[in-house]
């Protein structure tokens, strides 16, 4: 809709031209529709930059969930050869904290899993306190047909010595308790849960770690720091804080124990973002050609402006406003349908993967505003540096040349 003109006398002469180029006539209607084709391209590639970043998100959610349902708020590996009862006075005195909800002892290291018509299968052997059977994961019991009740074998990889022949293969035997759920990355090893005293004659020697719930993956890093500072060898009971937790003993929060997978997910999400972020850039290269086209259609009308009195400074403002409002105008368009089309697509989950591929059935979106802010921020860059470019060409011109036909 055209200002009225009242309005347009009210405002700076920039504006008033950028305006005016913005209304289409007869004579320039193809050069009208190319700028409006040039911000439509703006708007379908910030529309396709959310989509992508929007699913990679969903996923990255979806797996982040995952793996921090099974990843422990802090984890404190104590020493190799530290003792049961000690390991046991370490737990009670951290439940003792005020900070530290529930504490339990695990042993991780790797085995197999074997049963008499089956391949031996890789597994993280977990030995969990106060467990009272083996619990398999599903992706592992259902394709081979376990049912509960049925007798599986645990196999470490570390033998036990005989002083009379060859090493012997450490084997535990343990009727089927349970099935788990796939949980974590597509990486992860399946994971074979057993009572803590059988998971420790299996992969003896390891150490014992201590899982600590803090309340809260927010409160882990700040306690973290205040159980590193309690490290040392007690003599007899802890005086204070001191000795709270014997020498050589490492603790690690959340973060530090998926940081390497933290980091993948970041660069994975950058990565998208810079290559989806070319079909910004071709559309701000069209936006340029479309100035371009402008400024040539109206070479002579720039002219007559300098001519007139327009200083280069007035006639760069305009086409820069121009330029500005065309990729302002498509950088909320694009917003706008990108989020429309990711709730859509996310509400009534329209896209569906392949059934036992992926660890869920559809495609999840998840636009996040810190993304949605740097994808227009970036937007509106590239619109901006393609705008001054054609503005200082229409500022370039002086009256006489650019009357010449």
């Amino acid at each position: 809709m055209t200002p009225h003109p009242h309005t347009l006398f009210r405002l700076p002469f920039p504006a008033i031209l950028a305006l005016r180029y913005l209304k289409s006539t007869r004579k320039d209607a193809f050069v009208t529709f190319l700028s409006l084709v040039a911000g439509l391209g703006l708007a379908l590639g910030v529309a396709v930059l959310i989509l992508a970043l929007g699913a990679l998100s969903g996923f990255q959610e979806v797996l982040i969930s995952e793996v921090l349902a099974r990843t422990p708020q802090i984890e404190i590996e104590l020493p190799v050869g530290t003792g049961l009862p000690e390991v046991n006075r370490t737990a009670e005195r951290l439940a003792s904290d005020p900070g530290v909800q529930g504490v339990r002892t695990v042993v991780k290291g790797p085995g197999w899993v074997l049963t008499e018509d089956r391949r031996p299968q890789t597994v993280e052997v977990v030995g969990i306190e106060g467990l009272d059977g083996l619990y398999l994961a599903a992706d592992v019991a259902h394709p081979w047909g376990l049912e509960i009740g049925d007798r599986v074998q645990i196999a470490s990889p570390r033998p036990t010595l005989t002083p009379l022949g060859p090493p012997q293969p450490r084997l535990r035997t343990r009727s089927l308790a349970g099935t788990l759920d796939r949980r974590g990355g597509p990486d992860d090893l399946p994971r074979a849960e057993l009572p803590l005293d059988v998971a420790v004659s299996l992969l003896s020697p390891t150490p014992y770690r201590l899982e600590l719930d803090v309340g809260g993956f927010a409160r882990a890093p700040a306690l973290a720091a205040r159980l590193a500072s309690w490290m040392g060898e007690p003599e007899g009971e802890p005086d204070g804080d001191q000795g709270m937790l014997p020498a050589g003993s490492r603790v690690r929060t959340w973060q530090e124990i998926e940081g390497p997978l933290f980091f993948v997910l970041r660069l994975e999400k950058a990565m998208m973002f810079v290559a989806v972020s070319l079909i910004v850039l071709v559309a701000s290269l069209a936006l340029v050609a479309s100035l371009a086209l402008v400024i040539a259609n109206k070479r002579g009308e720039i002219g007559m402006l300098g001519a007139m009195g327009a200083t280069p400074e007035g006639l760069q403002r305009a086409f820069l406003l121009y330029g500005l409002i065309l990729g302002g105008t498509g950088a909320l368009a694009g917003t706008v349908l990108g989020v429309a089309v990711a709730w859509v697509l996310d509400r009534w989950a329209l896209l569906p993967v392949p059934e036992g591929v992926y660890f869920l059935d559809h495609v999840p979106f998840v636009v996040e505003p810190p993304d949605l802010g740097m994808i227009v921020a970036v937007t509106l860059v590239l619109a901006l540096a393609a705008s001054l470019y054609a503005a200082r060409r229409a500022a370039s011109l002086g009256p006489v040349e650019a009357m010449r036909r």
